[in-house]
Parts: structure tokens; sequence; C-alpha cells
């Protein structure tokens, strides 16, 4: 085989290299004088150093990367100097990461318009050659309504929106989703703020149908942080939240588990509701919250004057609150939405 004039042999288990042109003769000594010069030309090398070092003369490595950062320091028609490109992309992700953030700062994902390439992606910038990663930060983009065919999205069945109608004083309005996050289960744990991941907000049903489909406000997801935030600020601990039902899909709210008492508009087949309580003993059930040797209504209503509270702060998240009282299957729990206008209620189901 021969490539750029030299070719090569397979010998037994060696590989001999001869050089056309030359003699194997001729190629051993000019191997041998090759070696040698390499050997003086390291020695000279060493005795350089070690002689600039004994007269205290300072000895100047100069790397390619060093050398195209001083091309662009002194180069006036330079577009970018390395170290600059660095400092602006770290001001330029502490600006995105303080934006996305939301109104809690914990924010970890934004939702892009639907797209016929759906998926989820770390963040990142480029500036000038250089790429910096928005720390723990997702770049969401569902996949289209359109391509639902018959109530499936795949083999996974979603069912049909009713027609869009607006309610609450034409204040908010009941239009299908125009797209849906794909939950795989390999991206099922992406991160959507500190406390929430994908999962905590998929319908309770299929257990076995990959991928899913979801539907999740970020509005929500950012009520949610700041309900926890000013729960702790109020004594209590709020890290054991769960989501005890989140987005549904048509064909779940109309008749999947236990159906009594679901609105048929329910804000969540929307994506900006969810039912939470929280449990810091593991018992699966809401903890006491106000200490008064009980689990109830009231602990319940701990959380909703929490939502008050945050309401009257972040007006842009005003919505929905229902505290619900326990029952043979679950615990006392709060539904919480982004409805746009304030809803106050007791319920028995939801």
């Amino acid at each position: 085989m021969s490539v750029d004039g030299v070719v090569v042999r397979p010998v037994g288990r060696t590989v001999r290299t001869v050089r056309t042109g030359l003699s194997e003769r001729a190629e051993q000594v000019f191997e041998k004088a090759s070696s040698a010069f390499v050997v003086l030309l390291g020695c000279a090398w060493a005795f350089s150093i070690a002689s600039a070092r004994a007269t205290g003369d300072k000895v100047n490595i100069v790397t390619p990367a060093s050398a195209a950062v001083v091309s662009g320091l002194s180069d006036a028609n330079a577009p970018t100097a390395a170290y600059v490109t660095d400092a602006v992309n770290r001001k330029v992700v502490a600006s995105i990461e303080a934006d996305a953030a939301g109104e809690s700062g914990k924010l970890r994902a934004e939702i892009r318009g639907a797209s016929e390439r759906p998926g989820i992606v770390k963040a990142a910038i480029a500036a000038g050659g250089a790429l910096r990663r928005v720390a723990d930060f997702n770049l969401i983009t569902p996949r289209p309504a359109t391509d639902v065919h018959r109530g499936r999205l795949g083999l996974y069945y979603i069912g049909n929106w009713p027609r869009a109608s607006a309610t609450g004083g034409g204040r908010v309005v009941y239009r299908a989703p125009s797209g849906f996050i794909e939950v795989t289960q390999s991206n099922e744990d992406t991160r959507l703020s500190q406390h929430f991941e994908i999962k905590d907000f998929l319908t309770h049903d299929q257990s076995d149908v990959w991928p899913k489909y979801v539907v999740v406000s970020m509005k929500l997801v950012d009520k949610l942080e700041l309900v926890l935030d000013d729960l702790r600020a109020h004594g209590v601990n709020p890290e054991g939240v769960h989501v005890m039902s989140g987005f549904r899909t048509p064909q779940y709210n109309r008749a999947g588990g236990d159906p009594s008492g679901r609105a048929t508009l329910s804000r969540h087949m929307y994506g900006d509701a969810a039912d939470i309580y929280i449990d810091n003993n593991g018992t699966g059930r809401m903890s006491d919250l106000n200490h008064d040797g009980r689990v109830d209504l009231a602990d319940a209503r701990v959380i909703l004057a929490s939502v008050d509270r945050v309401e009257r702060q972040h007006p842009s998240l005003v919505g929905g609150c229902g505290v619900y009282i326990g029952n043979g299957s679950h615990g006392p729990f709060v539904h919480i939405d982004t409805r746009g206008y304030p809803a106050r209620w007791t319920g028995t189901g939801d």
C-alpha cells in the first residue's frame, strides 16, 4: 500500500516502512543520522534552558493559544479578544439565567413553540468562538398538535378537547393546546424548576406506553415555586411537596381513575393546574402543617393562605385555588392554577 510516497508492507507481525527512492542500506543510514540530530537538538535545548535559569533570564514559551490571545489584543482589526468574549458570555449567561428563572428565580426550563423537530436540549450561547452552557437550563420544543390523529399521538391516547370557549367574564379562553411535550423514559427526569420535573405532571394512565405527552405551563411551575418559598418563610417545611395530579388528557379527565367531581373544562386539561399536598413524613398523605395533631382541611388551608399571599405579590400569576378534604383513597390536597382570574372553593373531588 502506498500513502504519500511511502510504501507499507506487512511482514509477519511487523510492519516495515520502505521509502521510495532509497535503498535499504541508505534508509538505515538516514534513520541513524536523523536520530543523532534529534538527540543533539534536545541537548542544545536543555542546555539553553539551564543557562537561562543560571543567569536569571526569563524563559518564554509561547503556545499557539497564547499567541492567538496576544495577537487578538495587539491587532486593532481583531474581532474579539478571547478573554473579553468569555467575560461577555458570562454576563449574557447570567442575564439569561435571571430572566428565564421566572418570578420565583427557580425555573430551569423554557418551553418554545411547537415544531416538527420536538425535543429537549441544554441551552448554551456562543460568541467569538467561545461557548458557555447555561447551567442546568433546558430548552423544550413540543410536538405540534397537528400530529394528533383520531385522538392519538403515536400509541398514546389523548382524546379531544371541547370547542374553544371563554369563561370567567371572558377573562380566560379555554383553547386546545398547540403542542405537546414528548416524554420518554430517558428525559422524564428533566427538571422544570428547583422542585419539579416533567414526570411530576404526567397523566396517570397508560403506564406502559412510551413516549407519553404532556402540557405544562411554566407560569404554573413558577407559581408553585413561589408558594413553596412562602410556606418556608412562614415556618412550614415544603420539601415534601408532591403533585397528586398535573396534566390530564381529555379522555382521562372524562373517564380515567375516579372522574367524580372533575369539571368538564378542568384547567388540568390545559396544563396550567396542579393538585398538590405536602408529605414530610413519607406517609403518602398530607402532613400536619398547622401542628394541631390532626390532618384535615385545616392543613390544606395553610397552603391556601400561601397562595393568597403569592397572588397579592404576583398578580400576573393569579388563578384558582380549591381545598379538598381527604377520603379513603387520598388525604387533603390543594388545587392551584393560573387561569388568569381569582377563584376559590372547597370540594370533595377535582
